[in-house]
């Protein structure tokens, strides 16, 4: 008997010529020499740079597809002789899945498309290169890579920091015990964004937004917000704030050069909030989350400017203070004999006293899409730097945390001061975090901040067991709309 959610799938395709026969079909084979075809998914600012990025690292586009019909208008490159390349759009998703000719998409769309997206490609027998965060939510980031699996697709995240050779060196320190024992971490991105504004009335969608298909699996609600376009990233039913879109990158980091695996933290509480800007953006603009593994681990972000003390004014983006001078995005990794300061592109190692001892050279991973055109080529997933089910091991880190606050209540200083007492680095980033907020003009004991529970996660089940598990565990799956479901059984 099929799977009611089969059905729903089925009748998604209905009207179109023979699509129960079309839907899975075996890889293509092609040569060492022969360029990958690739289909793309999602054509914002993400998306037409990635149209360079194929084509530079040996594919070939040969289709696009985006809801926005002014975005597939505007689809070009230019080849080594300036020859301007334009690439044939398709109407709907499912039409380019049935290309036979694609051997692949890359997606760029906004997290509420993901997964779906993931796992339709791969019942259509296409490999997948997708931005992160891999998934929006954990239950969904888990049927990615049952869909991986069982079709035999080659799925590869966008977290291109793993191919950086500088965090391959940092891993490779860190199991030598270059500066000893790992005493914490802390991996933080901090970018000054701005209120996206505050509407009272419905937002008219433009006539070239095929709405429907853009909200996909979410409610199809009117829109809330003055742009569609990039501020869904601070809007909780499409994007995870600037946790899930700046600092999974090096949230990702921390679980790879740590070489987890699927052995990731199990406690965990988060504290954040929305500060000084009454918007339509429900996601915080601070927040950090403090973990328990074999040592603290804690991920922070802010969006809030710093703020000049002699003028008084906006003086871009926030930094951390603490080790290492005016980071702004970066992987701390505190040892017993100094620390790590590593970022897309490369770092360094550090005594105890800040002096530089040792230099990591990077290049940002920028051999990333060629890696996954090899291991298209090899079919081995494991020769994947960023392999789907690593790349959502490594977002158990940003949603379990991301949970905690998103049940959390609102706390005094005191409160969340007491709560963090017993991790040092996370009483330092909320000492910080006190001292940004009230340069910008913000009370906290007023504007009070979301203090979360401390969880408990099991990584077996991908559910939370103790204190607070039902309402953390409402947050693991979400509620998706037809027909753009996923189903039980992918």
């Amino acid at each position: 008997m099929s799977h009611p959610n089969h059905l729903t799938r089925r009748r998604f395709l209905a009207g179109m010529a023979a699509a129960s026969t079309v839907w899975i079909v075996p890889a293509r084979a092609f040569g060492a020499n022969e360029r990958p075809q690739i289909g793309m998914v999602g054509l914002g600012g993400r998306g037409k740079a990635h149209i360079k990025w194929v084509m530079d690292s040996g594919g070939e586009v040969v289709g696009v597809y985006d809801p926005d019909k002014s975005h597939m208008d505007g689809a070009t490159f230019k080849d080594k002789e300036g020859k301007v390349l334009t690439f044939k759009p398709y109407p709907d998703l499912r039409k380019l899945l049935e290309e036979k000719s694609i051997d692949a998409v890359v997606m760029a769309t906004p997290n509420h498309w993901h997964a779906l997206g993931t796992i339709w490609a791969c019942q259509a027998g296409k490999d997948v290169y997708v931005e992160k965060p891999a998934c929006h939510s954990i239950w969904e980031g888990r049927k990615m890579v049952e869909a991986a699996r069982k079709y035999k697709r080659i799925v590869q995240v966008g977290t291109q920091q793993r191919s950086d050779p500088a965090f391959i060196e940092t891993r490779q320190l860190l199991e030598k015990k270059e500066l000893g024992e790992i005493q914490w971490t802390h991996s933080l991105w901090y970018e000054d964004r701005g209120s996206i504004g505050k509407t009272t009335t419905p937002t008219p969608v433009p006539d070239t937004i095929d709405y429907d298909a853009w909200c996909g699996p979410r409610p199809k609600v009117p829109l809330m917000r003055k742009k569609l376009h990039y501020d869904w990233h601070w809007i909780r039913d499409y994007g995870n704030g600037d946790m899930g879109n700046r600092v999974i990158h090096v949230i990702d980091d921390i679980h790879h050069v740590l070489q987890m695996n699927g052995d990731v933290p199990t406690r965990m509480m988060a504290v954040g909030g929305r500060f000084k800007y009454d918007d339509d953006a429900n996601t915080p603009n601070s927040e950090f989350i403090v973990m328990q593994w074999k040592f603290p681990i804690v991920f922070s972000s802010q969006n809030l400017p710093n703020i000049d003390a002699k003028t008084g004014k906006p003086a871009g983006s926030a930094v951390y203070r603490r080790f290492g001078k005016g980071h702004r995005f970066t992987n701390l990794i505190k040892c017993e004999k100094g620390f790590f300061a590593v970022s897309r592109g490369g770092g360094a190692l550090f005594d105890n006293d800040g002096n530089r001892i040792r230099q990591i050279k990077g290049d940002g991973g920028g051999n990333h899409m060629k890696n996954f055109f090899d291991a298209m080529r090899s079919r081995r997933h494991e020769d994947l730097r960023a392999d789907v089910e690593q790349s959502y091991l490594g977002c158990l880190l940003l949603h379990t945390g991301d949970i905690s606050c998103m049940i959390g209540k609102p706390a005094s200083v005191d409160e969340v001061s007491k709560a963090v007492e017993g991790t040092e680095e996370g009483r330092e980033v909320w000492k910080q975090t006190v001292e940004l907020l009230k340069a910008n003009g913000v009370d906290p004991n007023v504007e009070k901040p979301t203090l979360g529970p401390l969880l408990t996660f099991d990584p077996k089940t991908e559910k939370f067991t103790g204190d607070f598990a039902d309402e953390a565990n409402k947050r693991v799956r979400e509620e998706y709309r037809e027909p753009y479901t996923i189903p039980d059984r992918v």
